[in-house]
This record gives C-alpha cells, structure tokens and sequence, in this order.
C-alpha cells in the first residue's frame, strides 16, 4: 500500500503536466487514443464508484446541522456556472457546438478536487463535501434541464436522455459504491487507497480521448476555449466568493469552501456527455477544464493559505479580510 500511496501522491502532485502530456500524444497521434472514446461514459463511472466507496453519512450531517450553507452553496453553483458559460457563448460568438460546451460544463455539479483545494486553503471542508456530494446526486434531475434551457438555443437537447445517461453514469455506481462499502467496510478500507490513483488515471484518458476525437478542429479553436473555460473558472471563484460572503453573509472560512465548489466542475460528466449527446468539439470545453482548474485551484488554495495564520480568526464573520 505503501506503493499505492506514494503513486497517488505523484498522479495528485503532477496531474495537470501528466494531462497536457496525455493531451498532447493524442493531439500528435489521434488514432492510438481515439480507441479508447467509447469508454469514456464507463471510465467516468469508474470515477463516480470511487466516490461512492468514500461517501459515508457524516459527509451529509451539514445539510441537517447547516441546511442554509448547504443550501446556499448548491443554489450558487446552478445559478452562477451556468449563466456564465451561456454568457461566455454569447459575448465570443462561437460555433453553437462550441457554445453548447461551455454551458455543459457550467450545468455539472461540483467537482470533487474542491474538497481537497478547501481543506488546502484552510476553508470549511465538511460544508465543501457537503455540497459537492449533494450537487453530484441531483445533478439528473437540474443539469439536463438547465442545459435544455440555456443550451437549447445554440443545439437540438434531449434532456430525458440527458437525464437517463446522468443516472447511469453517476448515480448508478455511486450507489453502488456505497453499496459495497456499507457490506464489504473491512476489505475496503483495504483497498480505497488506489482509487485516487484509478479516478486520476481515469480523466487523463478521458481528457486525451476528447483531444483524439477533435483533433482535425483543435488547432482553430484551442485558443478560443482555452480564454474562455479560463475566465469561467475563475469568474465562478470570484462571483462565489464575493456572494457568499458579501451577500449572504457568510464567514471567510465557508466563502473560501463555497468559492471552491462553484469554480471546480465535475468536467469529466461534461466530457462525456458531450461526448454521447453532442460532438467531441463540444467536449474540448469540458476537458480543458479538467486540466486548467487543477492548475488554479492550487495556486488559489495556496494563497489563501498564506494569508491565513490563524483558521479560527476566518470562522467568526463576514467582517474578516480574505
């Protein structure tokens, strides 16, 4: 196990380098790298079993003990990403497969690296995983109709299969993740060491698929995405933030943990739903995402961290300093 550990800590420490390394081979050689497109929806349920084994009931104590947290960080993050991804396809006029991109992206629920990037920047972890569970659960029945809605405009949507493919590839092996962890707790917590290393080596190919299937389009609408899933991103941090503490008046220590779950999308969903639903150019959104938030979401952490030597002085109210 010690083996295990010391890969996972390798993948976490350079998992942007070893995506755009990924990206990069599949860009020069699309062939090797789109066989393994049509997986795409089973390598995200990879993804999705490994946080059902790791959910446990106390990673939901704060919807009863702070439901208007709870409440405030799931109503941001579907109200907040996606108006700025309908926003961003409007205003830099893209191809409406591009556009349809980024207000996927914007309509997945949270991605689960927030809970490590709120623990790193010394936020409110509980509410984090609070959120970022809840969101992923009832993403089946807000993301196929926020996306209906916003994305509508720009591409035919069906959202009933939206939904189906969502339950399928989400909440099915996330149930039975917690399935198996509720019968077999001894064997896994054994083994739910390695899954880290599984979900990591998991995005990596999805992200190097996605590249591999829009190979031919890439080189004239790398820059346009890259602007634009950058300024979503940190549009989502800032926006939170500053509604979190400013408008709802939430402490410092919450605001960081709100900002997180906002700005970090479950962008591996949105790949693979492009995928299926849409085109691999709609995808490139997504999977640009999934490399440039692990590469902001640690800078930001970090330096939040810096300017926090006391974590109790953050928890008392609106009125302390980020």
């Amino acid at each position: 196990m010690r083996t295990v550990e010391k890969i996972s800590k390798f993948l976490g420490a350079y998992f942007p380098l070893l995506v755009i390394i990924a990206a990069t081979a599949a860009y020069v050689n699309p062939p090797v790298f789109r066989m393994a497109v049509p997986f795409i929806p089973q390598l995200l349920g990879v993804v999705m079993l490994g946080m059902g084994l790791t959910l446990t009931k106390d990673d939901f104590v704060a919807v009863f003990e702070r439901p208007r947290d709870v409440l405030i960080g799931v109503l941001l993050q579907f109200i907040i990403m996606p108006l700025l991804g309908y926003l961003l396809a409007v205003s830099m006029n893209v191809s409406p497969d591009l556009a349809a991109g980024f207000i996927l992206v914007g309509c997945v629920p949270s991605g689960t690296a927030s809970n490590v990037m709120t623990y790193l920047a010394k936020g409110d972890v509980a509410l984090s995983v609070t959120v970022s569970s809840l969101t992923t659960l009832i993403a089946p029945f807000v993301t196929p109709y926020l996306f209906l809605m916003l994305g509508g405009k720009f591409i035919p949507i069906n959202a009933t299969a939206l939904l189906v493919d969502i339950l399928k590839i989400v909440i099915v092996p996330i149930v039975l993740g917690v399935a198996i962890r509720q019968m077999f707790n001894t064997v896994v917590q054994k083994f739910v060491k390695i899954v880290p290393v599984l979900s990591v080596l998991a995005i990596i190919t999805i992200v190097a698929a996605v590249v591999a299937a829009s190979a031919a389009r890439l080189a004239s609408v790398a820059g346009i995405v890259a602007i634009g899933v950058i300024l979503h991103n940190l549009l989502g941090y800032l926006i939170a933030h500053f509604v979190a503490k400013r408008v709802c008046g939430m402490s410092e220590f919450k605001a960081r943990a709100i900002a997180f779950e906002v700005g970090m999308q479950n962008s591996g969903l949105g790949a693979a739903l492009a995928m299926v639903h849409l085109s691999p150019v709609a995808a490139l959104p997504s999977a640009i995402f999934s490399v440039w938030h692990n590469i902001s979401g640690p800078a930001l952490a970090g330096w939040w961290a810096r300017r926090t030597p006391d974590v109790e002085a953050i928890k008392q109210g609106p009125s302390i300093k980020a």
